[in-house]
């Protein structure tokens, strides 16, 4: 029964609880303390990065060599596979074997996972050699620390690289283009060769005459040349005599080989005609040296291949290499062949016509031999080089390793005067009195002063406050030039003159005016031809002192002969300053004209023409005029000729003789010419660089010398013994 009651009091008080609950209760009288907020719930979502950014960097840097850039963007696994330095080389490898000028890409497509990606692309190699590769390949990326990274193979160059293999190359070289002159001569070509050279030691001495005699037949080197060489040798060398071409050493071979001591040798390679015309403006070519070999792989050139070192042959490298062409093999790790991957025809090279002229060249050579110095000729109403002559020489047939006269003429090379200088464009001299034509320039141009204008040069130049300086004719012990009008004071070259002149522009017109002046004959910056040049110096006086040494062309002022030469010529024709140059033209092999010499103007002398006859008057008086500089060199000159010495003091105590002239025989058959001659440490530009300018303006238009030298005995033969200083009976001219 107790039983019965506590169930039935358990079923109350459970409706009693559900009646409850489906009645909730009236509302509190006061609200409750709300709960705080919860933020609403934000959803970050991370991307996959683009492999195709990466895929561009990685190909972008490809295409600039960038390979540290490269390396960077592979994966971790990569990186252990193969180092930076390894993988720099299988790329460099690569670009030298292909001979790779370019590389072209196209992206095409990519698939991308949540670890690893695929980037589609197009690569297009370009060879200077073979036709262009194209191929279509894969990049496999994967994703590390949030960063896609380049799975690095083979197969991301050409697929049929993949596995390691790499290319090779087999290359066809075209012979090297030749070098002409004005006329189609040759001055350097691709052929058959003969060295010839001797032991003085083993010669027989009772037919050394008669071999010499031969050798002057074969060589062209006069007997006295010939000699020298022979007599210069230290005892018991070999001596270096010329290089032959074949045609001619067919002729002579069995002649020569008849004599005791004649060594001959046969060889193939780059001939150069008479030891080298103008070896300074036409150059050389020598092997690739080992900092050069990757630089001109790529060009696609054979590692025994030769290249231009100096003048045309360097200028002129893209014409006279032609082009290569051959075969490109994927190899495996022996180097065997495992497929042609491309191939390419060579070309036959063009050849360049000089503006020199060949014969004039070699006798400007001769003229200025034994001297250290330059020699410039210029046609004077074009600018082109004519004759471009540094002394002293070199032969560059030295360069040419199948020559058995190599080694000898290597070593002569070593020498304190340096032969391998090109003196006549990057010599670089005080011009002495040939500056003082500039100076005229600028005071006839500053309207302070006119052609009579009346100056009294006499021995001293007192007009600077404590400083004292001497006319050349003080020096020399002769009388003062006396009263001089402007012409007249460049006649007599009178150095109190052109000192007031300097001196008085500083002060009173313009404190640059000469420099002003200097720089518009071109001087200071180069002349532009193709071989290059030095710029030279103008600098600004900063006081007087340095005005009046710049008025007679000392001091700062520093010219080359080509600059001389060039603002000479264009005094003689009118005022117009061309761009010298010495390439006249460059030939295909089938015939068409691809460059051809047109003059061009590289400016205009700021003188007027009534200014530029006044100093044409003043130059020719220098010649003409029993008181001009160089009348005695100059004595029945039957060409009209402008000049003008110098004699440009040095540290070294005796001073470079300068002359520079121009002619104005108005010839049809021969264009008139300007010419510049130094000879550095030479003394008195009237006693050895005069004499020199007429010999090269006679075999210019007479074609041979006909006066001569005050040192020869004959033409060729200097008297002995060497005359020194100033000849007794003559004034000595600066």
């Amino acid at each position: 029964m107790y039983r019965f009651r506590w169930q039935h009091l358990l079923l109350i008080i459970f409706f009693t609880a559900w009646l409850g609950g489906c009645n909730p209760a009236p509302a509190p009288t006061t609200a409750p303390a709300k709960s705080p907020s919860l933020p609403s719930p934000q959803v970050i979502t991370t991307h996959v990065p683009d492999p195709k950014a990466v895929a561009e960097a990685y190909l972008q840097a490809w295409q600039k060599n960038d390979y540290p850039t490269m390396y960077g963007l592979l994966t971790s696994v990569s990186k252990d596979a193969i180092s930076e330095k390894k993988f720099a080389e299988y790329y460099e490898d690569i670009a030298e074997n292909a001979a790779l000028q370019g590389v072209d890409y196209a992206i095409k497509s990519s698939l991308v996972k949540p670890h690893t990606a695929q980037v589609a692309y197009s690569v297009t190699l370009h060879s200077a050699v073979v036709n262009d590769i194209t191929r279509d390949t894969v990049m496999n990326l994967s994703l590390e620390k949030g960063a896609w990274r380049i799975q690095w193979d083979e197969a991301l160059i050409l697929p049929e690289l993949h596995g390691g293999y790499k290319l090779a190359i087999d290359l066809q070289v075209p012979a090297r283009g030749e070098i002409l002159d004005q006329d189609g001569k040759v001055i350097a070509t691709q052929t058959q060769a003969l060295s010839i050279g001797l032991f003085p030691a083993q010669l027989d001495k009772e037919k050394a005459d008669k071999l010499i005699n031969l050798l002057w037949r074969v060589t062209g080197l006069s007997p006295s040349a010939i000699r020298a060489k022979i007599n210069n040798a230290p005892s018991g060398w070999y001596v270096p005599i010329a290089e032959v071409s074949a045609d001619v050493a067919d002729k002579y071979y069995k002649a020569l080989a008849g004599y005791s001591g004649i060594v001959l040798r046969r060889y193939s390679g780059r001939f150069y005609y008479h030891e080298g015309v103008s070896p300074h403006g036409v150059g050389y070519v020598s092997a690739l040296q080992p900092d050069e070999v990757a630089e001109y792989r790529r060009k696609g050139y054979r590692l025994d291949q030769k290249i231009g070192r100096m003048g045309i042959e360097r200028w002129g490298e893209k014409y006279l290499a032609g082009k290569n062409g051959g075969r490109l093999y994927v190899v495996d790790s022996k180097g065997n062949i495992v497929s042609q991957l491309a191939a390419g025809e060579s070309k036959p090279a063009d050849t360049i016509y000089t503006t020199i002229d060949r014969k004039l060249q070699i006798q400007a050579q001769e003229a200025i031999s034994g001297f250290v110095g330059a020699v410039v000729v210029l046609e004077r109403d074009t600018g082109r080089v004519l004759a471009l002559v540094s002394s002293p020489g070199f032969d560059p047939n030295a360069f040419e390793s199948e020559n058995f006269n190599s080694a000898a003429l290597l070593q002569q090379l070593n020498n304190p005067a340096k032969p391998l200088l090109n003196r006549a464009t990057h010599g670089l001299y005080p011009p002495g009195s040939i500056f003082k034509i500039i100076t005229m320039a600028a005071a006839l141009e500053s309207g302070r002063f006119k052609e009579d204008t009346i100056y009294n040069c006499g021995y001293k130049f007192t007009e600077i406050p404590g400083l004292t300086l001497h006319d050349w004719t003080y020096d020399h012990g002769f009388p003062p030039s006396g009263k001089l009008n402007l012409p007249e004071g460049l006649m007599r070259s009178c150095n109190p003159y052109f000192w007031h002149i300097g001196l008085d522009l500083y002060k009173n017109y313009k404190y640059n005016a000469v420099a002003q002046m200097a720089r518009g004959f071109g001087l200071g910056s180069p002349t532009g031809i193709e071989i290059g040049d030095e710029a030279g110096q103008i600098t600004d006086p900063t006081n007087e002192r340095e005005a009046v040494q710049q008025a007679i062309g000392q001091g700062t002022t520093l010219v080359t002969p080509l600059q001389v030469a060039d603002y000479v010529a264009a005094v003689g024709n009118g005022g117009t300053l061309y761009v010298p140059h010495i390439v006249e033209k460059v030939v295909s092999p089938d015939g068409k004209e691809i460059y051809q010499f047109k003059p061009e103007v590289r400016g205009k002398l700021p003188v007027s023409p009534k200014n530029l006859a006044i100093i044409r008057k003043g130059m020719g008086l220098v010649v003409s005029s029993p008181r001009g500089t160089a009348y005695w060199r100059f004595i029945n000159f039957g060409i009209p000729i402008y000049g003008k010495t110098g004699t440009a003091s040095t540290a070294a105590g005796k001073p470079h003789a300068w002359f520079t002239a121009f002619t104005d025989a108005q010839k049809e058959d021969k264009p008139d010419i300007a010419v510049a001659v130094v000879v550095e440490y030479g003394g008195e530009g009237a006693d050895v660089a005069a004499p020199i300018v007429r010999r090269v303006i006679e075999d210019y238009f007479y074609g041979r010398p006909l006066a001569l030298y005050p040192w020869e005995a004959q033409i060729g033969v200097t008297a002995t013994p060497k005359p020194t200083g100033t000849p007794p009976t003559e004034t000595p001219k600066p």
